[in-house]
């Protein structure tokens, strides 16, 4: 189940506001898509939210974040998408940023929520048993 594609576009989420749609397609066919929520909060120790700060939207656009998103299949190409602690710290250190403003928050999180997806369609499993079996493993590591 090795990631194969990734697709992003700008979508509308229910309050009207530019978010992501981001899709991961693996090498079995399977897909997994992921809508994020926009941040409401501003804290100072916040994940940043990539927005294009164009006219577009009042400047709330996601444009640059959907392109981020897509080019990070340059470093997921082959990467096996059960294996998301390893996807998750390969997208922090691709950012390399505290707060995550290079790729954006946005786009990071886009792409680790499609991969879990795609993973679990993959194993035609239901997402929250997926995350069940992910939370195991990690449970084990720490005993």
């Amino acid at each position: 189940m090795k990631i194969k594609n990734i697709d992003s576009i700008e979508v509308l989420d229910s309050r009207g506001r530019p978010t992501l749609c981001t899709t991961v397609v693996l090498d079995d066919g399977c897909k997994g898509t992921a809508f994020v929520p926009s941040g409401a909060s501003t804290g100072s120790l916040e994940a940043h939210e990539l927005r294009d700060n164009e006219e577009r939207y009042g400047g709330l656009g996601v444009q640059n974040a959907s392109e981020n998103a897509k080019k990070l299949l340059e470093d997921l190409d082959n990467k096996r998408a059960d294996d998301q602690a390893s996807i998750d710290k390969l997208l922090i250190e691709i950012d390399g940023t505290s707060n995550k403003s290079k790729i954006g928050a946005n786009a990071i999180l886009s792409v680790s929520i499609a991969c879990t997806r795609a993973a679990a369609n993959s194993l035609n499993l239901n997402l929250y048993e997926y995350l069940n079996i992910l939370y195991k493993k990690q449970s084990n590591l720490h005993t």
